[in-house]
């Protein structure tokens, strides 16, 4: 991550290519955006299909924001790095809201010694942003320390299960054979 007047930036979506990405139609954005990304098994692997929607969400959501392309750099790198504090750190959802909340102090700061102060966020962005957060991630922080958990496909891999089958002689009646008349033509 690379900070450029003092707000993060992406430095996997520079603010050149969101102004390209952002003409781009929604297939044309997967396409590009799993190749940022790296992720060559999103079809099979469960964790890279759930990222690759989660930063095409976000994205989206930006752009549905008419956000420009700095702050849409800036909704992407902190995702970003809400996302890695879960993988690689294994953050609480507290811990990793009190780092959320630096970067928004940050972008909607101005600095007193500036002519033209402005933040890079108002406060209806800013807001917008908060929400946008604590209901793509924040609210389903547990199911994304679940996805992140190294043994999650190892343990489901590796899991063995019993099934016991039951037999009745009337199994292969249809259901309807077994419905009343009455109830059948209602």
């Amino acid at each position: 991550q690379k900070q450029e007047a003092e707000f993060l930036q992406w430095d996997a979506m520079p603010v050149q290519l969101i102004q390209e990405l952002q003409e781009h139609s929604a297939e044309e954005l997967l396409h590009k955006m799993k190749n940022i990304l790296g992720f060559i098994n999103h079809r099979t692997c469960i964790r890279e299909a759930v990222l690759l929607q989660h930063y095409l969400s976000a994205f989206w959501w930006a752009k549905d924001a008419k956000f420009s392309p700095t702050q849409i750099s800036f909704t992407m790198a902190v995702l970003h790095i809400l996302l890695e504090n879960l993988r690689e750190k294994q953050m609480s959802s507290v811990d990793n809201m009190v780092v959320f909340m630096k970067a928004m102090t940050a972008a909607c700061h101005c600095a007193p010694s500036e002519e033209h102060g402005t933040s890079l966020l108002n406060n209806n962005e800013a807001k917008a942003l908060i929400f946008y957060v604590t209901k793509s991630l924040i609210r389903k922080y547990k199911l994304y320390e679940l996805l992140f958990m190294k043994s999650t496909e190892e343990h489901l891999t590796g899991m063995e299960r019993t099934i016991q089958r039951f037999g009745c002689q009337d199994a292969h009646t249809s259901l309807e054979e077994s419905i009343s008349t009455y109830f059948y033509f209602k």
